[in-house]
C-alpha cells in the first residue's frame, strides 16, 4: 500500500487551518485498486466510481442505450422496485448519484459509517442486480424523450449538436449521448441489458474514497460492491482526429440572439505542454472577468454577457473550444473580435504580468478544492483517470510555477491556430458574409 501526503492551508471564513491529505493506494483482496484519504473525525464516507467508456460504448444503431441504462439503475434492483429503493436510501441517509457522459459512467456515493453495510448492499443491488423492468424502462424512456424534445428548441443544445456533428462525424462523440427521438423510441429492454454489460465492468473501473473508512475496510467493500460485475466490458471506440478550417457555419433558427461555438483541435491531457496550455487558456478565455476574451468582447464593446474558452481533452479526441452569445446584429462583430484575439495570442503569446497573475490564481485556488470528503474523492478519481500519479497533488503547483514566458509564447504558437478556427452559429446572424449554411 502506497501513501502520499499533501500538506497545505485551508481557509474557512476568517480561520486558517492546516490540513494534511494522506493519500493511500489500496488494493482489495480481489485485485481492485483505489485511492483513499482516511478522515475518521466525521462518521461519513464519500465514494466515487468511474467506469471508463461511458456512452461512447453505445452499439451502432442503439444511440442512447447507455444513458437510458444509467437512468434506470435506481428504478428497481434485486427485490426492490423504484419506490422501495428510494425509501431504503432515505432510511439509510445515503446519497447516490448516477451520471452518464461521453467517456465515463459516474457513481457518487455518500453514506454514514454506522449504516455502511446496508448502504453498500443497496448500491451493490443497483449496480449488480438491476431489474430493468418494462414499466420502468418505459417511464424513464418517456423522461428522456421529453428532454430530447425540449433540447430540439434550445439554441444552446442545437449549436452543441451541430458542432459535435461537424467535428466528430459518425464517431460516438458526433451525436448526442442521450440519443435521438427515433433511436430512444426503438430501444428495447435487451438493448438496455446489453449496455449495462458493456459499460459496468471491473476492467475499467476507477475508485476513490474519503472519510471514516480504513484501507482494509475499503478493500473488502470494493470486492463486495463490485466483485460480481463482469470482468471485462465492451472495447473502447477508436480515436478521432479533429480537422477544421477557418470559417463560419450558420444553422438558421428563429431567435433574437445567436449562439456560437468555436474552436479547433487541442492537446492531449498527457502532453508535456498541457500545463502551459492550461495557463494560456486561463489568461485567454478561462479566467472569468480577468480573461482577455471577456475584456475585449464584453467589457470594452458590450457585445455579450459572457464569452469563454476551455481545453477539452476527451479520451479519444482533444479540442480547444469556446462559446459566445450575442444579438443577431452584433454576433458578427463578436466573432471578428474573437478571431483577432485568437491570432494575436498565437503571434505574441502573453505578457509577464498576465503570466504572474495566472500563476498566483491557479496555485492559490488549488488547495481550496480539497474542502470536504466528496470533493476530495472526486479529485482523486479524476487524477487516476488522467493517469496523473499519486504525487500530483504536491507536484502540480511546482509545475505551474516553472512555466516561463518563453514556454507560453511557444505553446501559444502551437496551440492557437487561426487558420483552423471555425465557428458554428445558431440563430439569424447578420453580417457574416463568409458563412456557409449548415443543418
Amino acid at each position: 500500500m502506497k501513501r502520499f501526503i499533501l500538506a497545505f492551508g485551508l481557509i474557512f471564513g476568517a480561520t486558517v487551518a492546516h490540513a494534511e491529505i494522506d493519500i493511500q493506494e489500496v488494493e482489495s483482496p480481489g485485485g481492485l485498486k483505489a485511492w483513499l484519504v482516511e478522515e475518521p473525525s466525521i462518521p461519513f464516507v464519500a465514494l466515487e466510481l468511474r467506469f471508463r467508456g461511458g456512452t461512447s460504448l453505445d452499439v451502432e444503431g442503439k444511440r442512447g442505450a447507455t444513458n437510458l441504462m444509467v437512468g434506470l439503475l435506481e428504478e428497481g434492483s434485486a427485490d426492490m422496485d423504484a419506490k422501495a429503493f428510494a425509501e431504503a436510501k432515505e432510511d439509510l441517509a445515503a446519497q447516490i448519484g448516477y451520471d452518464a457522459g461521453d467517456d465515463a459512467v459516474s457513481i457518487s456515493f455518500k453514506f454514514l459509517t454506522e449504516t455502511q453495510d446496508a448502504a453498500v448492499d443497496l448500491l451493490r443491488a443497483s449496480l449488480v442486480e438491476p431489474t430493468f423492468d418494462e414499466v420502468s424502462v418505459e417511464r424513464v424512456r418517456q423522461q428522456v424523450l421529453s428532454s430530447l424534445r425540449s433540447d430540439a428548441t434550445d439554441p444552446d443544445e442545437i449549436v452543441t449538436r451541430a458542432w459535435d456533428s461537424m467535428v466528430f462525424g459518425d464517431h460516438p462523440y458526433g451525436s448526442d449521448y442521450s440519443g435521438t427521438i427515433e433511436s430512444v423510441t426503438a430501444l428495447t429492454r435487451d438493448d438496455v441489458v446489453e449496455a449495462w454489460k458493456n459499460a459496468l465492468a471491473q476492467d475499467r473501473v476507477y475508485i476513490a474514497a474519503a472519510g471514516d473508512i480504513s484501507a482494509e475496510e475499503l478493500g473488502l467493500l470494493m470486492d463486495r460492491l463490485l466483485g460480481d460485475l463482469p470482468e471485462t466490458g465492451a472495447p473502447m471506440p477508436e480515436d478521432v482526429t479533429v480537422e477544421t478550417e477557418a470559417g463560419v457555419t450558420v444553422v438558421p433558427f428563429d431567435t433574437p440572439q445567436s449562439v456560437a461555438v468555436f474552436g479547433h483541435r487541442g492537446l492531449k491531457r498527457a502532453d508535456p505542454d498541457f500545463f502551459a496550455a492550461y495557463m494560456l487558456n486561463t489568461i485567454f478565455g478561462g479566467g472569468g472577468f480577468e480573461a482577455r476574451l471577456m475584456e475585449e468582447v464584453r467589457e470594452k464593446r458590450g457585445l455579450t454577457y459572457g464569452v469563454y474558452s476551455y481545453l477539452l481533452p476527451k479520451d479519444h479526441a482533444e479540442l480547444v473550444i469556446g462559446r459566445v452569445a450575442s444579438a443577431n446584429n452584433r454576433i458578427a462583430e463578436a466573432i471578428s473580435v474573437i478571431r483577432d484575439e485568437w491570432a494575436k495570442v498565437a503571434a505574441e503569446g502573453v505578457t509577464e504580468e498576465e503570466l504572474e497573475q495566472a500563476k498566483t490564481y491557479l496555485t492559490g485556488a488549488y488547495p481550496l478544492r480539497f474542502d470536504g470528503n466528496a470533493p476530495i474523492a472526486q479529485i482523486l478519481v479524476g487524477m487516476q483517470m488522467d493517469d496523473l500519479g499519486i504525487d500530483y497533488v504536491t507536484t502540480r503547483n511546482a509545475k505551474i510555477e516553472a512555466i516561463t514566458l518563453d514556454d507560453m509564447k511557444r505553446v501559444a504558437a502551437e496551440l492557437m491556430k487561426p487558420e483552423e478556427l471555425h465557428f458554428v452559429v445558431v440563430g439569424q446572424p447578420e453580417g457574416l458574409e463568409d458563412a456557409t449554411v449548415g443543418q
